[in-house]
């Protein structure tokens, strides 16, 4: 007698997953189709010759020593213009610094071009090249930090050009065919295929993270370039990786179409970002904050401290608050909040609903503007927190670089833990031996000249000596 196995098919078989209709059994067309969209774009900075890393480290001659000749024929190999800046060789030369990324067409009537801004970013000249290796110069007609985000003009006479248009990243589900198409490593357009990882990812680049994952191969070069669902629209905008040995190893992450989307209207129509402004600064609701507030469950956004005269405060919201509801959309975590506000439209009366002693309240707020505060200094000015505003800072003459203490305001603003100590770069000089070098602003020095820093003041001390020293 037959007995049923462990693994025997039951009465109630598993559902069987059929592929949505038209889904490829290869991607070929889709990337026929889209390929002509997407560019290689290529930044140059000018550097000049006494700043480049090489010549640093290069030894100089007096006139008529046998080795002038040999140095001064060695630079000019490596591309260094030849000569030596003591007027005994070749005139300095700029020597040009290119960045290679990726982007896309999303107008080919007005040549508007997506990309990183950190492909373009403190560029001199950048070009644009096409799939069928037409180049084109274009000029950054803006560009946001914040999101990491640029938009370019190419002149589009003569060279019609194949546009691409956003869809519903909302719409995007763990599991979904996604297509990426880039310039890695320099190599020129390629393809590659994966799925969505996961969604509302945060990786600590910047104030509204809400990346989309993928295994889909994305290397250095894909920055700035698409990535598109199976109905070839896009996505995400290709933007950091995740990974130990500088290659891919299918954790990648890309710009959600629509965080990207209102942020490339609004810099093809005003050359800058206008975002909502709401003037608290906020911090996560934790369990011990929620047990300490008498909160049923742990969301929202816990308001730490208020922008004198900013919006907040004239809608009534005081530090101590928490958030938990704006413009009709409920706070699950405190990061939705930021982006929220910012994607709200400046000057519009919006219902907020927060926590406070244990009651819940209603009120409402007329968003400022982000930028205009910004210009006005006021982001940095909270109530409540009037040492946490950094100093102007100290300037490292002859580097090129100003540093500040290290203040809870910048250890928020750079992702600086708790337990490092030093002194925060706040400030690189763009084409400086020090930003050539790779020092950016966020670095922490934890030492120099093999001496610990504890402050800014004290690291001045010890680079004014090592120049006295000579």
């Amino acid at each position: 007698m037959a007995h049923a196995g462990l693994f025997d098919k039951k009465d109630d078989p598993v559902k069987v997953v059929v592929p949505p209709a038209g889904a490829p059994l290869s991607f070929a067309d889709l990337a026929d189709k889209l390929s002509p969209a997407v560019v290689n774009i290529s930044s140059t900075q000018k550097v000049s010759q006494s700043q480049s890393e090489g010549m640093q480290g290069m030894p100089q001659f007096p006139p008529g020593s046998p080795f002038e000749e040999f140095f001064k024929e060695f630079n000019r190999q490596q591309g260094q213009g030849g000569g030596f800046p003591n007027g005994n060789g070749d005139e300095p030369k700029d020597i040009p610094m290119t960045s290679l990324g990726s982007g896309f067409i999303v107008d080919g009537t007005k040549g508007l071009v997506v990309t990183n801004n950190h492909v373009i970013k403190d560029a001199d000249e950048v070009k644009v090249t096409l799939s069928d290796n037409t180049v084109l110069d274009a000029t950054i007609v803006g560009k946001d930090e914040k999101t990491d985000l640029a938009v370019l003009k190419v002149k589009t006479k003569g060279h019609p050009l194949t546009e691409v248009s956003f869809g519903n990243s909302d719409t995007m589900r763990v599991g979904d065919w996604v297509l990426a198409i880039g310039n890695p490593f320099g190599l020129g357009g390629t393809v590659t295929q994966g799925i969505i990882s996961a969604r509302k990812r945060d990786i600590s680049a910047g104030p509204y993270d809400d990346f989309l994952q993928t295994d889909a191969s994305i290397n250095r070069g894909n920055s700035g370039g698409p990535m598109f669902n199976l109905r070839g629209e896009v996505i995400g905008i290709n933007t950091a990786i995740y990974s130990p040995t500088g290659g891919s190893v299918g954790i990648g992450f890309a710009i959600p179409s629509n965080l990207a989307k209102p942020i490339v209207n609004q810099l093809a129509e005003f050359g800058k970002t206008r975002r909502g402004w709401l003037g608290v600064k906020i911090q996560t609701v934790t369990d011990e904050i929620a047990d300490g507030l008498g909160l049923k469950d742990v969301h929202g956004a816990l308001v730490a401290s208020v922008t004198p005269g900013g919006p907040a405060e004239k809608g009534n919201i005081k530090a101590g608050d928490v958030i938990t509801e704006f413009n009709g959309q409920k706070l699950d975590a405190m990061r939705q909040l930021p982006r929220i506000v910012a994607e709200t439209p400046i000057g519009k009366k919006v219902p907020v609903s927060l926590i406070r002693d244990g009651k819940t309240i209603a009120t409402t707020v007329v968003v400022g503007e982000l930028e205009k505060a910004e210009t006005d200094g006021l982001v940095e000015k909270a109530s409540g927190d009037k040492d946490t505003a950094p100093s102007k800072g100290i300037d490292l003459a002859g580097l090129d670089v100003t540093v500040n203490n290290i203040s809870p305001l910048l250890r928020e603003t750079y992702n600086i833990p708790e337990d490092v100590t030093g002194v925060v770069v706040t400030g690189v000089k763009s084409s400086s031996d020090a930003a050539i070098k790779g020092l950016t602003a966020g670095d922490v020095i934890l030492e120099i000249n093999q001496e610990p820093v504890k402050d800014s003041a004290g690291l001045k001390k010890i680079v004014d000596a090592v120049k006295a020293e000579g």
